[in-house]
């Protein structure tokens, strides 16, 4: 059994583990469970119905939150001639190709999100097994292989973030900090869980939305009820 300290179980002390609540409560009872002396981030996990051992239920995708998730991101593009330039004066905080791939096998891991041009994929691929257990290869599902790459440094600058099923069928992702506003951050929750939604793999059988919980960084997980989980219709 793991040990928590006694700011963590008076603040658990708050959710009542046994109730299901709806986004709106959830979010607020979150907020009061964060004491740390820094911004939290709220994090938001969903068990889906899928088995991602089989490749046609792997949920992956990408959706831009409406309210950003408060975190600078560092953006590493892969790109040669006038697609560098390009990627540079779109805000790109590191731009190369080969002498990058070398840095990254060296055990430089200092960026976020990884964008490339098509052309340059073979390069990346090199980068296969250093990137891809971390979550960073390029894919075009998300946007991350792309010509357009001022508009996808825009997108991920602006607070669009991927995700992808672990092996138990869980996708982590943040929502944004506990300094948002109750309202902003009811609307990347949304955003977010839409977005699973309409990802859902035509193999998912069954209840596709298990389970919807979310936290902050040092707080305790408060459940919310997946019938309530989705925007409702104005």
């Amino acid at each position: 059994m793991p040990k928590f300290g006694k700011n963590y179980k008076t603040v658990a002390e708050l959710v009542d583990r046994d109730k299901l609540y709806s986004p709106e409560e959830a979010i607020e009872l979150a907020k009061k469970t964060a004491r740390a002396k820094f911004d939290e981030t709220v994090d938001l996990a969903v068990k889906l119905g899928v088995d991602p051992r089989h490749s046609d239920q792997v949920v992956r995708g990408a959706v831009a939150l409406p309210h950003g998730t408060g975190k600078e991101v560092k953006v590493l593009v892969f790109a040669k001639g006038e697609k560098a330039k390009e990627a540079e004066q779109a805000g790109a905080d590191f731009v190369g190709d080969d002498e990058l791939v070398q840095k990254i096998q060296g055990g430089w891991l200092d960026f976020d999100v990884v964008v490339a041009t098509p052309d340059m994929m073979g390069t990346v691929g090199k980068l296969g097994k250093v990137l891809g257990p971390r979550g960073l290869m390029p894919n075009p599902k998300t946007g991350t292989v792309t010509f357009d790459l001022a508009a996808a440094i825009k997108e991920i600058k602006a607070g669009k973030i991927e995700y992808r099923t672990e092996k138990n069928g869980i996708i982590h992702v943040p929502i944004g900090k506990v300094s948002f506003d109750n309202e902003a951050l009811l609307g990347n929750f949304y955003a977010v869980v839409d977005s699973l939604v309409k990802a859902k793999p035509a193999a998912a059988k069954g209840q596709y939305l298990r389970s919807v919980t979310i936290s902050t960084t040092m707080g305790p997980g408060v459940k919310i009820n997946t019938n309530q989980a989705h925007k409702p219709i104005a």
